[in-house]
């Protein structure tokens, strides 16, 4: 791809973003989800591979039904209330028909089958702007509406997602399919609970926007598309192999890590609203995707094959480290001591 290309397109999902998170508008909401779509599907197609059109044509018709549903029920709303407003969403069918637009533009259960594919076709840079920055519109929209969408079904799909997400992670060898169950895993914290406390939701996507792009620019730094590929790039690169051992560590939410903190404002807050027993669910389905996180690390730091590849001058790294990685690593590791001051504005 040519660098204006490139150029056309990265603007052309900046441009999208921005009109989706600042339209009060139905029809500006939905022609910036559409900017979005069509923008990054010249990335995902580049490499000119079987698999990369694939996903190309899986990620085209997915994100096409579920715009079309958006506007679909945007349309049925204003039909019975005369209103074309994001927050005056009053119609019950209108807000289910929201609901389970935006799941399948998030990749919720169980309209999650298009993203692992999706990401197992794409090249690893492109992967990580469909698990972050094209994740955000609708998750705005999302917070933007958290009044009137269907709460039991939220619910439901979040637990789903959870349960899910780790566990079609524990059998996984390729490290793109792991982190996009990964990213599934935490669709589901994020959205179950978007019903009582919407800035916790962003601040959970902040949060894993961050620890997210160092994992994807340091296996894209290594060239590690699977787990064999994982254990040979410790004689690469040691030390961004052991940074990358503790963002994954801090991806899955152990303490005293960054990952800890959104995942403990959660259940404080479920717990807040009498929600036990789904917090005791999702706190035992969420040590499913603690295993494949701890595999990752270990093949990571720890194992080596036990016969040399034959693939030529391991020591070597395809690509250069990205200066971005030391940056959004440290982020990803140290935030904790932060809590207090989140603590004070959620």
């Amino acid at each position: 791809m040519t660098p204006l290309a490139k150029l056309i397109s990265t603007t052309s999902i900046l441009l999208g973003t921005t009109i989706t998170i600042t339209s009060n508008h139905w029809i500006t909401a939905w022609a910036g989800l559409e900017i979005n779509t069509l923008s990054i599907i010249p990335l995902i197609a580049k490499p000119h591979h079987p698999r990369a059109i694939e996903a190309t044509t899986k990620y085209f018709l997915v994100q096409a039904a579920a715009s079309t549903l958006m506007l679909f029920s945007s349309m049925i709303n204003a039909w019975h209330t005369g209103q074309w407003d994001i927050t005056q969403l009053t119609y019950p069918p209108s807000c289910l028909m929201l609901t389970t637009a935006i799941a399948i533009k998030l990749g919720l259960t169980p309209f999650h089958f298009w993203f692992p594919e999706v990401l197992q076709g794409s090249p690893l840079t492109t992967a990580l702007l469909l698990s972050t920055i094209m994740k955000f519109p609708p998750t705005t929209i999302l917070t933007i509406t958290h009044h009137s969408l269907n709460h039991t079904l939220l619910t439901f799909m979040s637990i789903m997602s959870i349960a899910l997400g780790g566990w079609m992670g524990l059998n996984q060898t390729q490290t793109r399919k792991i982190m996009a169950f990964s990213s599934i895993s935490h669709l589901g914290w994020m959205t179950i609970i978007i019903a009582y406390n919407p800035k916790l939701t962003l601040l959970t996507f902040y949060i894993y926007t961050l620890m997210t792009m160092p994992i994807f620019l340091t296996m894209n730094a290594t060239s590690t598309l699977k787990l064999s590929t994982l254990m040979t790039s410790w004689t690469k690169t040691p030390a961004l192999n052991t940074t990358l051992m503790l963002t994954l560590l801090s991806l899955a939410g152990l303490p005293p890590l960054t990952g800890f903190l959104p995942k403990w404002l959660i259940i404080q807050e479920l717990i807040k609203q009498e929600m036990t027993l789904t917090t005791v669910i999702i706190s035992t389905l969420s040590l499913l995707g603690l295993f494949f996180y701890l595999r990752l690390a270990y093949c990571s730091t720890i194992t080596l094959p036990p016969t040399p590849s034959n693939k030529m001058k391991q020591w070597f790294t395809k690509n250069p480290t990205n200066t971005l990685i030391p940056t959004s690593t440290s982020l990803s590791i140290l935030l904790l001591p932060i809590s207090p001051m989140i603590l004070t504005i959620t």
